[in-house]
């Protein structure tokens, strides 16, 4: 190839390959920023469009030290954007368009941006709320649609055709991009990696060998991730690094358009957020050509129930297909791995400990785990419920404008998750609840994989804790209508006492950019309190 060594900083990323054959880049819809760019891609043309967006930037009047805002729907142009930023020697802060416009309000100050560059609708809904997401100081740059419609906004169009500034990159060692947390339980944080903690470390999981998960060079990968996340940064790096045939790119996951787009490029490893296989479940049973030669599956972000793994597992042909969890946090990454092959996975429903709760063993040379009590630090014996942290050369830089939460989750040098979970003697970690959400002698995921195994016809389940009373199940269901008190009553006969379940629209599920629940949100609209058995010290 000519250029071995591997760049760590995301805006020197797409100048090093660009030349070099790689994957083929397939998109589900036209970049926002490039909507005459049609849907394939090589790294070439990948490289142009970085070096473009960045020309476009220095002309708006970003420069090295700066810090730029990208508020858009999920796509990989966010990634594109953010490498632009980096490539001037800026740090972005890539952030999803979920937020509404108090949120964004808030979280603003703590970024101070150079510009705000964003989608119209993002714009266009502030305005209607009477908001103004940042201050008098930062430029409002509109991607698409009309920007004289924003006061004060210019259009992305405006600055076609700038000279492209020669690269001016940070070293690596300094702050090199914002993600946020996904802000489940109030406000979201700024997550401050650098080229070192992100690029050089927490990409050596994409890279490494791993028996039936790792790339192959005739395969097609297809991805639906929140673009907007680390999680990304680390993934595209990995599709030049160990480049497949193709790389298809899903930025929505509306069934119709996955449709659309798998059957022309079907995959043979596909990954997405737990919550979006879970809303695909219908089309193995519809569109069983899309997934009959997908020989790894792989989810992140968040906990996945064993009848959505079980789904996609079935429609699958080939002879000995896995799914791989990874499990972790925006500040420290992926911090464990577990491979499910089909045995393990079609074993019979309905079990009391759902075998997607082992989230899998701490990833070697990258992280250690310690479980500790949450009141005195100490550590636990193995077997034993306690506080989850992890200790990794990954883990991030800080909180931006907010060093010192950042400071209380550090615990001597290991890293405070805000998880409860077991590290068992076989060396696996079993995930039971984020801190906040316990309901004393239970799991509330648990109890949520288990409904949603036993109940057909359930599409999402949430078990709230309940300090006033038992514990609160939420649920949706595929017509929209109450369950039958009898089907209710057989698939929780043997569980603790519930509540009788409220059922709502899937729709009406407050969710984050990567589709988990805001439980917090979902509290109050459901309990109308935000009282929780859980301290909330460590969110």
């Amino acid at each position: 190839m000519g250029k071995t060594a591997r760049p760590k900083a995301l805006g020197a990323l797409f100048d090093h390959y660009a030349g070099v054959p790689g994957a083929e880049w397939h998109l589900d819809r036209p970049f926002d920023i490039a909507p005459q760019g049609g849907r394939a891609y090589d790294s070439t043309s990948l490289a142009r469009l970085v070096a473009d967006m960045s020309g476009r930037l220095y002309a708006a009047g970003l420069r090295r030290g700066d810090r730029l805002a990208i508020v858009k729907e999920n796509h990989l142009d966010t990634i594109l954007l953010a490498a632009a930023a980096g490539r001037i020697g800026a740090l972005p802060a890539m952030i999803t368009s979920t937020f509404n416009a108090a949120t964004l309000a808030k979280m603003m100050p703590r970024l101070e941006p150079k510009i705000l560059i964003a989608s119209h609708s993002v714009l266009a809904a502030a305005q209607r709320d009477g908001i103004s997401i940042t201050g008098p100081d930062t430029r409002v740059i509109a991607i698409d649609g009309d920007a004289e419609e924003i006061p004060g906004a210019v259009s992305l169009s405006e600055f076609a055709g700038a000279d492209v500034p020669v690269p001016n990159l940070r070293p690596h060692s300094d702050p090199m991009l914002c993600t946020h947390t996904s802000g489940t339980t109030g406000v979201p944080k700024f997550v401050v990696h650098s080229p070192n903690t992100l690029i050089g470390v927490l990409s050596k999981l994409e890279t490494m060998r791993i028996p039936f998960l790792s790339t192959r060079p005739d395969d097609v990968i297809a991805s639906c991730i929140a673009f907007v996340h680390s999680r990304a940064v680390t993934w595209t790096f990995a599709q030049f690094a160990l480049p497949p045939k193709k790389a298809v790119i899903l930025g929505g996951s509306d069934p119709d358009t996955v449709v659309e787009t798998l059957s022309r490029h079907r995959p043979t490893t596909l990954e997405a957020c737990p919550n979006i296989f879970q809303r695909w479940e219908r089309l193995p049973s519809l569109h069983p050509e899309l997934f009959t030669n997908v020989r790894a599956y792989l989810s992140t972000f968040d906990a996945i129930h064993p009848s959505t793994i079980r789904t996609f597992m079935a429609a699958t042909n080939r002879r000995a297909p896995v799914w791989g969890q990874s499990w972790g946090q925006s500040e420290v990454g992926p911090a464990t791995l577990a491979v499910y092959s089909k045995r393990t996975v079609m074993r019979p429903s309905g079990s009391k400990d759902p075998f997607t709760n082992s989230v899998g063993r701490p990833i070697p040379f990258v992280t250690q785990i310690r479980v500790v009590d949450p009141d005195t630090r100490k550590p636990l014996p193995r077997g034993e419920r306690g506080l989850v942290l992890i200790r990794t050369k990954g883990r991030c830089l800080t909180y931006l404008g907010e060093h010192e939460r950042h400071q209380e989750k550090d615990w001597d040098g290991w890293w405070n998750t805000g998880d409860i979970g077991i590290h068992t003697r076989t060396g696996n970690l079993h995930v039971l609840d984020r801190e906040v959400d316990v309901i004393p002698g239970t799991s509330g995921i648990e109890l949520e994989s288990l409904l949603l195994e036993r109940l057909d016809d359930v599409t999402e389940a949430i078990v709230l804790g309940n300090p006033g009373g038992l514990p609160v199940p939420v649920l949706s269901t595929h017509d929209g209508k109450p369950l039958d008190p009898a089907v209710w009553a057989r698939a929780t006969a043997d569980l603790p006492a519930l509540e009788e379940p409220r059922v709502i629209p899937w729709e009406d599920f407050p969710r984050t950019g990567t589709w988990k629940v805001r439980r917090f949100d979902l509290r109050a609209q459901m309990l109308e309190t935000q009282e929780t058995y859980g301290s909330g010290r460590w969110t």
